[in-house]
């Protein structure tokens, strides 16, 4: 993007390139003291994050009309500082700037500051850093914006070391009061560029998706991956489960070896890297260098959810140990740290432990020959352990070798060497317990634990583990009580008993993909109800008639200066792609054309756009396969239905639906399929089933790719 105007460009060179984004590593040097001699706007309010800030000098606001009247009513700019709780850079930057009293003095004489959650308000988090991404071209958290008192900003930036952040201070203070039009000049162009990243017009042209539509996009894909190490062929890299679901499905359902091969040695190397915990389980964020050796340590729920739905499909789809074990251990950590009494998930885990990054996950050789004695040496060969380490001259734990190659060189079977290694794991463990902990993101998130949510019945529809099943629908009640209200409007986090903000669109598609996949399993049509009133309140509330789209937030949230329409897939899919594929699922199993037809045109609308940066747009391709083969409809119906559905757990179905029940229940396309005595499983294709069968395998013979 361009930088917007002259006043910009003067600033832009005060920036870094550190951020919550960056590779760099740095102590926080956090005060723990427990006495504070300020304290600020912040203390009232329940987010990890603001909390944070509560005890700075700096006059924090939380985002709301408090904070937005004053501006007005003072005429003073506003800082609009934007940040998470377990964001590295943001620590940093709070030690070195915000809990400076010269700094805070600066900004309380001259800005109304403004600090926000950015999982508690994405939506707000969107329009700044666009600005960011205008003014240099990049973005990051700390995200850091300057606005007008009307809330349109005239800057954006991320890190700033203290000195350079008194520049832009004093830069910004010095403009408001001598070059106001200039900035009000800058401002209007911001902000009619931000509004003009949401225009999404209506594709009437009806275009197809027919195979070559994806061999053209695959094609150009696949030169951008790397081969060697998996991931992107670029540093740094980002799990990006969306993508590999996609290729994932698509390599199986059209035999497509490249892109299995994409999808496999990615899901290896993350497995095996740094970026996996392999004494604790679960993803960081994401890897700094090309090797996925050295992670950003912070643990996030969304994240983690998505590899968990994806490694056990690709388990399902391969039967590799490897997959399996990520699924287990990853789920075993969500339980033992991540999971609250009342059945939530917990938002995250922060990067640093003692005002370090990574120092909790991280070792010594000499570290790990006391705790395990005379078994170190085989342990320190599987995981590559040195004298001078692989990451500032500490370990991260990381898998050297595979199993069957260090099994050999030990002289041991591979089930001794995976004995060996889980007992070996579990003494470092226990000594990992005694350290100081990163801290913990309490709060909850209606779409993180949808996504969550989802990865738990995933993983139970390919394993069979009651316990999942019993978490997903313990989960699943903790959302209808506490997330959803009797009109279906959402809430979007919940902490201390208490929900504050409204729920944007990817909280309602989340949640609904998540009561679909539920009903999948369980056949417990209340799912589906609950899914289909989500959709109904969405497009009540935020749907655009003029692009057939959804906008981000609700039409009864206060509007922000621009009422975004998300397309783009990212770390977590656009609101508005995961809904085109909820309309269709729902679509199908209601007999809901229109469902199905909004789907469509919401894929009509961004189809110019897939082919230009697919990645970014992996789960449209995953709705665009629905309209290029019709999908599966399994249904189930009799005494042993349930039974009968997790009998397909060995069997990776990527383009198929299932449904049924021990009676037909309301669907219509389980009327006058109950046969007295059997149960039956119909392959049907566009509302047309198939004779009916009684066993799996001659079932799954009839699905055919």
């Amino acid at each position: 993007m361009k930088v917007y105007s002259l006043c910009l460009i003067l600033i832009v060179y005060l920036m870094t390139n550190e951020s919550c984004n960056s590779g760099s590593k740095q102590s926080t040097g956090q005060n723990h003291s427990s006495e504070h001699a300020y304290t600020n706007n912040l203390i009232h309010e329940s987010s990890p994050y603001l909390l944070q800030h509560a005890h700075n000098p700096v006059n924090w606001f939380p985002w709301g009309e408090k904070a937005l009247a004053k501006a007005k009513q003072e005429d003073k700019p506003m800082i609009i500082s934007i940040g998470y709780s377990a964001c590295h850079w943001c620590h940093v930057m709070e030690h070195e700037s915000f809990e400076d009293s010269t700094v805070a003095q600066l900004m309380n004489d001259n800005f109304v500051n403004i600090k926000v959650d950015r999982e508690e308000r994405p939506d707000v988090d969107n329009i700044y850093m666009q600005a960011a991404y205008m003014t240099s071209g990049r973005g990051g958290w700390p995200l850091n914006a300057i606005a007008l008192p009307d809330g349109r900003p005239v800057f954006g930036g991320t890190y700033f070391p203290k000195d350079r952040w008194m520049k832009v201070l004093d830069h910004f203070t010095q403009a408001y009061a001598n070059n106001r039009l200039k900035l009000e000049e800058d401002a209007e162009r911001m902000t009619n560029g931000i509004r003009s990243q949401s225009a999404i017009a209506l594709n009437l042209n009806q275009p197809a998706y027919p195979n070559d539509f994806f061999e053209d996009i695959l094609n150009k894909w696949m030169e951008s991956i790397d081969f060697v190490k998996g991931g992107p062929n670029r540093a740094p890299k980002f799990p990006m489960p969306n993508n590999w679901e996609f290729l994932l499905a698509y390599g199986f359902m059209k035999n497509n070896e490249k892109a299995k091969e994409a999808t496999f040695i990615t899901l290896d190397k993350m497995a095996q890297g740094g970026i996996y915990d392999h004494l604790g389980g679960g993803f960081a964020r994401y890897s700094v260098d090309a090797s996925w050796i050295a992670p950003h340590f912070e643990k996030m729920m969304y994240d983690n959810g998505q590899l968990v739905s994806l490694y056990s499909k690709a388990y399902q789809a391969t039967k590799k140990q490897l997959y399996k074990d990520v699924v287990y251990e990853t789920l075993a950590w969500v339980k033992r740290e991540m999971t609250d009494p009342s059945g939530g998930f917990y938002a995250s885990l922060d990067a640093d432990s003692e005002g370090e990054e990574g120092k909790f996950y991280i070792w010594s050789k000499a570290e790990i020959e006391t705790v395990l004695g005379n078994d170190a040496p085989n342990f320190i060969q599987h995981f590559g352990v040195s004298e001078t380490g692989n990451f500032e001259g500490h370990n991260i734990l990381l898998e050297n070798l595979d199993e069957t190659t260090s099994a050999k060189k030990i002289g041991i079977s591979v089930e001794e060497l995976r004995s060996f290694l889980d007992t070996q794991k579990k003494k470092l463990m226990a000594e990992r317990d005694t350290r100081i902990r990163p801290g913990l993101d309490d709060k909850i998130l209606s779409s993180w634990n949808a996504l969550m949510l989802k990865g738990y019945v995933d993983a139970y529809a390919v394993f069979n583990e009651e316990e999942f099943l019993n978490t997903a629908l313990q989960n699943a009640k903790f959302l209808v009580e506490n997330a959803i209200q009797d009109n279906y409007a959402l809430t979007r986090n919940y902490k201390d008993g208490k929900s504050s903000i409204k729920g944007v669109l990817e909280d309602y598609a989340t949640l609904a993909e998540a009561f679909i996949a539920l009903y999948q399993v369980t056949f417990d049509e209340q799912w589906l109800n609950k899914a289909e009133g989500l959709v109904e309140y969405a497009k009540a509330h935020f749907f655009d008639e003029q692009s057939n789209m959804f906008y981000f937030t609700s039409d009864k949230e206060d509007q922000l200066i621009s009422r975004d329409i998300e397309v783009a897939d990212n770390v977590i899919s656009s609101g508005n792609s995961i809904m085109a594929k909820v309309l269709f699922q729902l679509g199908t199993l209601l007999y809901n054309t229109e469902y199905i037809n909004l789907s469509k045109q919401m894929l009509d609308n961004v189809q110019s756009k897939i082919g230009q940066q697919a990645r970014f747009y992996a789960n449209w391709l995953q709705v665009a396969t629905l309209f290029n083969q019709e999908p599966y409809e399994i249904a189930i119906v009799g005494k042993k239905a349930k039974d009968l559905r997790q009998n397909f757990k060995d069997h990776f179905l990527p383009n198929a639906m299932f449904l049924g029940g021990t009676t037909e229940g309301s669907l219509t396309l389980l009327k006058n399929k109950l046969q007295k005595g059997e149960t039956t499983i119909y392959v049907c294709q566009n509302k047309v089933c198939k004779l009916p069968v009684t066993e799996v395998e001659r079932a799954v013979s009839l699905v055919e790719y």
